[in-house]
C-alpha cells in the first residue's frame, strides 16, 4: 500500500512538472505564431505593391518608346523629303542648285544640327548649306557613296556615325543617289544631322537618373542616346548589341547587359518605315524607389512588434525558469546522450577521466558507446565498454590520444579533422573529431569522412592536374609559385625556372593526329620527370609548352647542365602509335630568382621571353634571361604596331622595276615591289618589314593594298593615254594560302576597268609543294581570270619538273643567284641554259633576274 502511495506521488509530481514545462514552450509557441502571421502579411503586401510598381514601369516603358519611335519617323520623313526634292530638282535642273539660297530663304529648319550637301558624281561638293572651299574634302572612299554608286536601285541610306569630313564632328548622313538622265551614277543628296538631332524627345522629361532613350539602325549599331541626367549620343547602354526579336516588346534586363552595371526595364519599338529602332530604359533603381522607401517602413513596423513580442515571449518563459531548471540539470546528460546516438551513423563515446593524487587526468575510461563506435575500432560495444584508453592504445599514438583528451576536458571544447595513422584501431583514412566536456568525462564524436576527402582530392587532381600527362597544370603552378618564391627568399636560396616549348609540335597533331600528339606530351612528361630532384617539379602549362620548377639551385651552371640534358634527352627518338619515330628539339627560356625577378608572374614571363629569344635563334636551345630581351621584344611588339598603323593610314608606295628584252631592250612588262615610307624614319627597305608582315599575319593585308595599288597606277597610266605593259604582282604564300586571291583580283580589275592581259602573279615554288588539288583550284582560278602566272625565284625551292607540267605555269622567274654565276664559270652557264630548255618544251618564257653587268647579258644573248 505504501508503495502504491509513493508511486502516485511520483506520477502526480511528474505530471506538475510537466505541467510547467507546458506553459513556458506554449508562450514562445504562440509568440511565434503570431510573429510568422505579422510578417507573412507584410511580405505579402510588399509583392503586392511591387507588381503594381513593375506594371506600371512598363507601360511607361512602352508608352515613352512608342512616343519616341513617333517622333523619330517624323523626323526621319522630313529628312527623306528632303533628299527627295532635292533629287527631283536636281534632275530637272541639272547643276542650278544653291543651298545657300535655299537655307537663306528658310527653306530648312533653322537649327545648327542639320546640314545638306549634294555630292557630284566625283565625290566632290557641289553646293551645301555648309560653306564649301577649294580644297573640301572629297566623299570617294566614303562607304555611302560607294554603295549608292554600286547600287542603283538603293533608296534612303542611313549611315552610323562618322566624322564629318568638313564639320569635324560626329554626324549621322542620310543619303539618296541622283541619276542622270540615262539611268547612271550622277552623285549623291546627303543629309548630315547631329546625334542630338535623332535624340531630342519631346517626353525627356521623363527620364530619371539612369533613364535612357536610343536610336540604332537594324543591325543594332548605336546612332544617338540621351540619359537621364545628360547627353551621350554616341555610347551606348548596352555591354553588347541586344537582339529584339519582336517588332516591339518591353523586358526586364538584367545588370549583366548594361555598361552602368544597373538592371533595366527596356522597351523598344522598330520603325516600320526606316530600319530604325527606338528603345527606352527605365533603371529599375528610379523605377523602385518609391517602394523601397515604402517596404523599409513596412520593415520597421514589423520589426517593431516583432521585438515587442520577443519581450513578451521572454519574460514569460522567465517566470517558470527555475522551477525546471534542477529536472533539466538532471537529465540533461542522458537525454543529450540518447538523442544523439539514436540512428546515428557517427560513432559516439562516452568517456571518464581517471585523475592521479594530483587531480591530474592519467587515463580515460570508456563508460558507454553506439554499436557504430565499437564497429568502427573493430570491437563489440559489449568489449569497449569498461575499457581504459591506455588497454586499446600503446606507445606514441597512445600519448597523442591522451594529449587530445586532456586538452578537451580542459577547454570543454575541441574539433578537427584528422588522417588516421596506422597504429590506430579505426577502419577509416579520415575521421572527423568533436569532444565535448560533460561533468568529468567527455562527449566524443567520431565521423568516417574518408570519402569526403577522396572526393576533394579528386576535385583537386582536377583543378590542380593535367589531364593528357598527369602533371600539375597551370593553375597548380600559379598557387605554388609565389609560395615557392617566399620560401626561397626567406631562406636566401636560389630557385631557377624552365620554360620549355616543342619546336615544330604541330606538324606531328597535323602529320599524325591529335592521339600521337597526346602520346608524345605524356612520353615528353615522362623524361622531364625522370631529369629532376624529387623536390623539384614538371609542370604542363598547355600546348607544347611546359615549366620546371628548380629549387635550391647551387649555380647558375648547374642550372645550365639540367637546361642541357632536357635537350639531349629530347633529341633521343620517341616511338609513337607502335611503330613510327620521331625526334623532337626543345627551345629553353631560364629566369632566376632573385636575380631575375622578385615574384612568381615575373619569373614565368621573363623565362618566356628567354625562351622566344632562342626561337628566334634558331631552336633547339636553352637561354638566361638577359634585361635586353624584354627590350627587343618591346622593339618587335613597336614594329608590329607601327606596320599595323603604316597599314592603316597607308604609307606605302609602289616602284615599279622594268623587264626589257634581251636583244632589243624594248620594255616588256614591270614588276610591281611595295615600298614603306614612314613618316619618321623615311624610305624602309622590304627585308625589315617584309619578314614582320609575313610573321605576324599582316602580309595578307599588304598583298592586298598592292593588288589595289597596281591597278589603280595602271589605270591612271590608261586615263593619261600612255602606253601600257603587263604589270606583275607578288602573292606571298600565306596570301596564297587563303584562297581568295582571284576573287579579290577579278573585284579589283573590274573596278578599274583593267584587262586581264595587263595583270601578271608570281608566286613560288613553296607554294606549289605537293600534288594538292586545292593548290590546283586556286591556280586554275586564277588563270581563268586571263593572267599570266609566273614561277618567282625558281631553283630556291622544291618544285619538279612534273608539278610545273601540272600548273600550267606561264613564265618561269630564274633566282639572281644563278644569274650572278654568268661569265664565271662553264658550269653555270650550262646549268641555266639546262633551265631554259626545260622551260622552252614546257611552253614557258623566261625572266634572269638581278642582271647588272654587261658580262651577264652578254651571256644570256649567247
Amino acid at each position: 500500500m505504501n508503495t502504491a502511495k509513493r508511486l502516485l506521488q511520483k506520477v502526480q509530481q511528474s505530471r506538475f512538472l510537466s505541467s510547467l514545462l507546458s506553459i513556458p514552450v506554449a508562450l514562445p509557441l504562440a509568440c511565434v505564431v503570431l510573429g510568422c502571421l505579422l510578417w507573412g502579411l507584410t511580405w505579402s503586401k510588399l509583392k503586392e505593391e511591387k507588381a503594381k510598381t513593375s506594371a506600371y514601369a512598363f507601360r511607361e516603358a512602352s508608352s515613352l518608346s512608342k512616343a519616341y519611335a513617333t517622333q523619330l519617323t517624323r523626323s526621319v520623313e522630313q529628312i527623306d523629303q528632303i533628299t527627295l526634292s532635292l533629287k527631283y530638282y536636281w534632275q530637272k535642273t541639272p547643276g542650278a542648285l544653291n543651298l545657300q539660297q535655299q537655307l537663306q530663304h528658310g527653306l530648312y529648319p533653322a537649327s545648327a544640327h542639320l546640314w545638306v550637301t549634294v555630292v557630284d558624281r566625283d565625290g566632290k561638293p557641289v553646293t551645301s548649306t555648309i560653306n564649301i572651299k577649294k580644297d573640301s574634302p572629297g566623299f570617294t572612299n566614303r562607304e555611302h557613296f560607294l554603295a549608292h554608286k554600286n547600287d542603283p536601285s538603293m533608296g534612303l541610306m542611313i549611315s552610323a556615325p562618322v566624322i564629318g569630313l568638313r564639320l569635324a564632328r560626329p554626324v549621322i548622313l542620310f543619303s539618296r543617289r541622283l541619276d542622270r538622265a540615262d539611268g547612271t551614277f550622277d552623285g549623291l543628296v546627303v543629309v548630315a544631322v547631329e546625334p542630338v538631332y535623332l535624340a531630342s524627345f519631346t517626353h525627356a522629361s521623363a527620364l530619371r537618373q539612369g533613364d535612357f532613350l536610343s536610336v540604332t539602325n537594324s543591325d543594332g549599331v548605336m546612332l544617338a542616346r540621351k540619359v537621364g541626367e545628360g547627353r551621350d549620343f554616341l555610347t551606348s547602354h548596352f555591354r553588347s548589341i541586344p537582339i529584339f526579336e519582336t517588332d516591339e516588346g518591353v523586358a526586364s534586363l538584367p545588370q549583366e547587359k548594361f555598361v552602368d552595371s544597373q538592371p533595366h526595364i527596356v522597351a523598344w519599338q522598330k520603325i516600320k518605315t526606316y530600319p530604325l529602332v527606338s528603345t527606352v530604359g527605365l533603371a529599375e533603381k528610379g523605377v523602385f524607389a518609391a517602394y523601397e522607401e515604402k517596404a523599409r517602413e513596412y520593415v520597421r513596423m514589423a520589426a517593431a512588434i516583432s521585438v515587442l513580442l520577443v519581450l513578451s515571449a521572454i519574460a514569460a518563459t522567465g517566470l517558470l525558469r527555475r522551477a525546471v531548471l534542477r529536472r533539466r540539470q538532471a537529465d540533461e546528460v542522458r537525454t543529450t546522450f540518447r538523442l544523439a546516438i539514436d540512428g546515428a551513423r557517427e560513432g559516439f563515446y562516452m568517456v571518464r577521466a581517471l585523475y592521479d593524487e594530483q587531480r591530474r587526468p592519467v587515463d580515460f575510461v570508456f563508460e558507454n558507446c553506439n554499436e557504430r563506435a565499437a564497429a568502427m575500432l573493430g570491437l563489440d560495444r559489449k568489449e569497449l565498454v569498461g575499457a581504459r584508453l591506455s588497454g586499446l592504445y600503446g606507445g606514441e599514438h597512445a600519448r597523442a590520444l591522451a594529449v587530445t583528451f586532456g586538452a578537451a576536458l580542459e577547454t570543454g571544447f575541441y574539433e578537427d579533422e584528422s588522417r588516421v595513422p596506422s597504429a590506430s584501431l579505426l577502419k577509416a583514412s579520415w575521421i572527423h573529431r568533436k569532444f565535448v566536456r560533460s561533468g568529468d568525462g567527455l562527449a566524443i564524436t567520431l565521423r568516417d569522412i574518408s570519402d569526403v576527402k577522396d572526393h576533394e582530392e579528386a576535385l583537386w587532381r582536377m583543378a590542380n592536374g593535367d589531364a593528357v600527362t598527369g602533371l600539375p597544370n597551370r593553375h597548380w603552378l600559379v598557387n605554388y609559385l609565389p609560395t615557392a618564391v617566399e620560401q626561397a627568399g626567406a631562406s636566401g636560396a636560389s630557385l631557377a625556372l624552365l620554360f620549355v616549348d616543342l619546336d615544330d609540335f604541330k606538324n606531328i597533331n597535323d602529320t599524325l593526329g591529335h592521339a600521337s600528339g597526346d602520346e608524345l606530351l605524356r612520353a615528353v612528361a615522362s623524361r622531364l620527370k625522370s631529369l629532376v630532384r624529387p623536390q623539384d617539379h614538371v609542370v604542363r602549362l598547355g600546348g607544347d609548352e611546359f615549366t620546371v620548377i628548380l629549387e635550391r639551385v647551387e649555380s647558375e651552371d648547374a642550372v645550365a647542365q639540367v637546361a642541357d640534358r632536357v635537350i639531349r634527352s629530347l633529341r633521343e627518338p620517341f616511338l609513337l602509335a607502335g611503330t613510327s619515330s620521331h625526334v623532337v628539339r626543345a627551345s629553353i627560356g631560364i629566369s632566376m630568382f632573385p636575380r631575375d625577378g622578385a615574384d612568381g608572374d615575373t619569373l614565368l614571363k621573363h623565362a618566356d621571353i628567354a625562351m622566344y629569344s632562342v626561337k628566334a635563334n634558331g631552336k633547339g636551345q636553352s637561354a638566361f634571361y638577359q634585361p635586353q630581351l624584354s627590350h627587343t621584344l618591346a622593339l618587335q611588339l613597336e614594329k608590329e604596331a607601327a606596320l599595323r598603323h603604316a597599314l592603316e593610314s597607308d604609307q606605302f608606295v609602289l616602284h615599279y622595276q622594268p623587264r626589257v628584252d634581251t636583244f632589243s631592250a624594248e620594255l616588256r612588262s614591270l614588276e610591281a615591289l611595295v615600298r614603306w615610307v614612314h613618316p619618321k624614319q623615311g624610305m624602309i627597305p622590304p627585308d625589315q618589314f617584309i619578314p614582320l608582315a609575313e610573321g605576324n599575319g599582316s602580309i595578307v593585308q599588304l598583298g592586298e593594298l598592292v593588288i589595289e595599288k597596281t591597278c589603280a597606277q595602271l589605270a591612271a597610266w590608261k586615263a593619261q593615254g600612255l602606253p601600257l605593259v603587263p604589270v606583275s604582282i607578288n602573292v606571298s604564300p600565306r596570301q596564297f594560302d587563303r584562297g581568295d586571291v582571284s576573287q579579290f583580283l577579278a573585284a579589283c580589275m573590274a573596278r578599274h576597268a583593267i584587262e586581264p592581259s595587263l595583270i601578271e602573279i608570281e608566286i613560288t615554288e613553296s607554294c606549289m609543294m605537293g600534288a594538292d588539288p586545292a593548290v590546283a583550284g586556286k591556280l586554275a582560278a586564277m588563270g581563268a581570270l586571263g593572267i599570266k602566272l609566273l614561277v618567282d625565284d625558281f631553283g630556291t625551292g622544291y618544285s619538279s619538273l612534273g608539278l610545273l607540267r601540272q600548273f600550267d605555269m606561264d613564265v618561269l622567274k630564274v633566282d639572281r643567284t644563278f644569274t650572278a654565276r654568268l661569265g664565271r664559270d662553264k658550269d653555270d652557264e650550262a646549268f641555266f641554259r639546262a633551265i631554259l630548255s626545260m622551260a622552252h618544251v614546257l611552253g614557258m618564257s623566261v625572266v634572269a633576274e638581278g642582271v647588272e653587268t654587261l658580262e651577264q647579258l652578254r651571256a644570256l644573248q649567247a
